[in-house]
Formats: C-alpha cells, structure tokens, sequence
C-alpha cells in the first residue's frame, strides 16, 4: 500500500530533529494505514462510537504516549511539543476527530503532568498513554468563554474534601471521558476577583451529570455538564488552591501551536485533494490547472501553508529550547495559532471553489474539513484573543 504524504518535512527541517523526522514518516504511515479507513461519520452518535474505537487505536499504536511524561508511561522525559505537532497535523489531515481525540488525551492530561500529586498522576497518566483513559478539559461556562474569570462554578472546602457545583458548556469528550479537569472558584483573591483552583473530577463522581449533546457542524462528541454538590477528596486538586487560572493558561500556552499544527494539517489535505482536481479536470477544452486564475490560488494557498508551518514549528522548537522566556513561548504560540487557523480556513476555502460542485458533497473530503477547521479559530482561545496577546506582548515594558 502506497502512503500519501501531507507532511511537509524539508519545509521545517530546521526546527526538527533526527527523531522528529524519524517520527514524520512513522505517523504519515500510521493514519494512511489505520485512520484514513476509518467510515466517514453520519452523526454525533457516530462520532462518539468511533472516539472510543479511535482512542484504542492510538492507545495500543503508542502515540499516547507523546501526551503523557515517560515516568508515566509516556515516550519523552517531558512532554515534546514537535512529536504532538507532527502527530496532530498527520492525523487532522486525514481525520478532525482522530486528531481531537489526540488534542484531548494532551488537554485534559496536561494539567496532571504539571501540578498532581504523584499518586494522581500514577493513577491516571499511564490510562491516558494507553488509550484505556479518556480525558476532558472543562473550562467553559455560559458566561464564561474568553472571559474565563466570569467562572461561577464553585469548589467549597468540606473537612478533606471539596464540593462542586454549577455548570460547564462545550465540553469536548462530554458523557464520554473518564476523567474532567475541572475549573472551579474557590474564594476570592486580595483583589477581590475570584481565585480558580483546578480539580481531577472522575466520571463516575456522584452528582456529575450530562445535557443531551451539542450538534456541532461537523460530527464531534460535544456537550454540557453539571455539577451538583460532587464531592472529590483534596487530593484530587491539582496544584495549589487559587493557582487554577494560572495552571489552565499555562496548559493552553504548551497545546496552541499543537492547534496551529491541526489547522496545517488539514490545509494541507484540502490543498492535496484541489490540487489532484485541477490537474484532470477538463473545462473549456482544457485542465483547470492551465488558467492562470487556478494557478494563482494554487500558488497563494502552497506559500501561506508554508509560512503557517514556519510559525508552527518554530513555536514548537523554542518550547524545548532551555533559554525560552515563558513570554518568547506566550508570543510565539499565539502567532502560530492565530496565523495557522486563519490560513487553514482560507485554503480550504479555495479548495471548495477550485472543486466546484464536488466540494460541497457532504461526503467529499473538502466538505467535511470546511465544516471541521472553523472551530480550530475559536477553541483554546479565538483569533481576537490571540491577536489581544500579541499585541500585550509586543507593547509591554
């Protein structure tokens, strides 16, 4: 069996090293092989079903184990943020739900890398390398979105324990993980705002509930969850009480250029599959690939795709370099989500219109990355809020 190709390896070789590029060519085989099979999905029912099915296949396939530390079963002393680019662009080109599942395994886990206690982390982190553990990050309120300090769900200390109650919206993995790392306040700060602690809430808790689920354009396993008095003992928080926000935007600063990668990802299949179009089909007596109309938006989706990888791979290398300031990774990583998800709906864009009639066939390939790539532009924080700390880092003394 042949293997189509969407990474673009000589393009970011410079950020990479020999077992990144060693890694390239085992995932690009892998997702041919294992996730490009995999039965287009009909709905959000569907969605869920093959989550779990895809959640086996990269548990027992090893590639959860990029997600974890190798103390706890993971690859990697620390977590490498290159292995999940290149992991996460080779999956979203052929799958946005195997790459979510991959993204959430990172998201929800991430947070018990960073602060649990070694016993939590021992319970959980070698489930979630596995593919035996399903992980949810549950940060979204109603009324708390990009404003994450508008966070009503509240976490009440009871003797040894905390008690949980409100609600939480957009929930990835909603009803379907086994874990949820929860967002909660937990007081007031010395400014009077609230202070958010971040807690390990297991599916099973008393008192944890699920709405129906929330449609989505293209098929994903989404909903909203309830907390009503769910009692978690205290060693089931992560990190120290009022240091959640900081855990949280921490978590998100690591895993946004991983979103960038996604975008590239799916860029770069939707660019493939236009491009293979262009070159055989016939209009006027002559391929689409011979008017200079196509060939310039060939050209202009090739170069923005490339300068997307740059600043995705760049962001990627200096989280590993020992020299990185926190603020250099906030900067880099903003720019190559902003940059990536943006071009990546842009070159999908144009790939609908150089497939015409075709592109929008719910089941082509285009069709589904049209309708998959526009959440990458708000999750993990929108294009705005992206741009917002751009500009903070840039203008700052």
């Amino acid at each position: 069996m042949s293997t189509t190709h969407y990474l673009d390896i000589e393009t970011i070789r410079v950020f990479l090293e020999d077992k990144h590029r060693d890694l390239a060519g085992e995932i690009e085989l892998y997702a041919e092989s294992h996730i490009s099979t995999l039965p287009t999905l009909s709905d959000d029912s569907a969605a869920r079903e093959q989550a779990r099915a895809v959640l086996g296949l990269l548990g027992r396939g090893g590639w959860l184990g990029y997600a974890v530390p190798a103390e706890f079963g993971g690859v990697s002393e620390a977590i490498d943020l290159r292995a999940c680019c290149l992991i996460r662009e080779a999956l979203a080109a052929r799958s946005p739900l195997a790459d979510a599942v991959f993204a959430l395994q990172c998201l929800g886990s991430m947070p018990l890398a960073l602060a649990a206690g070694r016993d939590l982390k021992q319970r959980w982190l070698p489930e979630v390398a596995g593919g035996k553990a399903m992980a949810a990050f549950a940060m979204t309120e109603p009324e708390a979105g990009s404003d994450v300090k508008a966070m009503q769900t509240s976490a009440t200390r009871e003797g040894e324990d905390y008690v949980l109650d409100g609600s939480k919206i957009f929930i990835s993995n909603a009803g379907l993980a086994d874990f949820y790392t929860t967002f909660a306040v937990t007081g007031e700060n010395d400014k009077g705002r609230p202070s958010i602690s971040c807690f390990l809430v297991p599916a099973q808790t008393v008192g944890l509930t699920f709405a129906a689920s929330q449609v989505m354009s293209a098929p994903h396993p989404l909903g909203e969850m309830t907390y009503k008095k769910c009692r978690i003992p205290g060693t089931n928080r992560l990190g120290e009480e009022g240091e959640g926000f900081k855990l949280g935007m921490e978590t998100l600063d690591r895993l946004r250029v991983t979103v960038a990668a996604a975008a590239c990802g799916m860029a770069a299949r939707a660019l493939a599959e236009a491009t293979a179009h262009v070159k055989t089909r016939m209009q006027f007596g002559k391929r689409l690939a011979d008017f200079q109309l196509t060939q310039q938006k060939i050209a202009r989706m090739t170069t923005d795709l490339a300068a997307a990888r740059l600043l995705t791979y760049r962001a990627a290398w200096e989280s590993a370099q020992p020299e990185s300031a926190a603020r250099r990774i906030t900067l880099r990583s903003a720019m190559a989500k902003s940059y990536a998800t943006e071009t990546a709906q842009r070159v999908i864009d144009d790939a609908v219109q150089l497939l015409g009639g075709i592109g929008v066939l719910a089941d082509h390939p285009v069709d589904h990355l049209y309708r998959s790539v526009r959440a990458l532009r708000i999750y993990e924080g929108t294009s705005e809020i992206q741009q917002l700390i751009i500009a903070r880092e840039i203008l700052q003394d």
